[in-house]
């Protein structure tokens, strides 16, 4: 196998969660101490968001564009997912596009926390995004990102808490 394909099934990336949990002293013998932390202390480093009162995971976006240009260009795309992660704060890892014949294009921006995906129906101007972060990153930044990347203003947005209400004070599955 080579070191492509490695890196393809995240292989030997530094980001990989078994150096983030050597480098945090993460094991199975102080997981326990670990969870006994106050599940709101703001110095808490498992970068849940803590907001009015809840802790989530992270806020997931459902972006629908529509009217939009461009959406069969996966340059275009790519383009406007870096200029996502950047705008959001976040921190990109890989990007993977296809297109589509005869149109349209499925990609995804793999980021740090978490992720930025698309399907795209560029015969009827039709883009359906997922920005879902976690930790300090602002997905409502990547609102007005698409919108000038796709060249329209008729963009919908549904905002999800994922992990709202399912996270007890022990910081475990509730």
């Amino acid at each position: 196998m080579t070191d492509a394909n490695l890196f393809q099934l995240g292989i030997g990336l530094e980001t990989g969660a078994q150096a983030e949990e050597d480098t945090r002293g993460i094991s199975a013998a102080n997981i326990d101490t670990l969870c006994d932390r106050d599940l709101f202390a703001e110095d808490r480093d498992d970068h849940f968001i803590r907001r009015d009162g809840e802790v989530f995971a992270g806020t997931h976006l459902i972006i629908e564009v529509a009217n939009g240009h461009g959406l069969d260009d996966p340059a275009r795309i790519e383009r406007a997912f870096r200029d996502c992660v950047a705008e959001c704060g976040a921190t990109l890892l890989h990007i993977h596009t296809h297109k589509f014949t005869p149109q349209g294009v499925s990609g995804v921006a793999v980021l740090a926390e978490s992720h930025i995906s698309v399907h795209t129906w560029p015969e009827i101007g039709y883009g359906a995004f997922d920005v879902f972060m976690c930790g300090d990153a602002d997905p409502w930044r990547a609102v007005d990102v698409l919108k000038a990347a796709f060249a329209t203003q008729d963009v919908h947005v549904q905002e999800l808490r994922r992990g709202a209400g399912l996270v007890g004070e022990r910081g475990v599955a509730a």
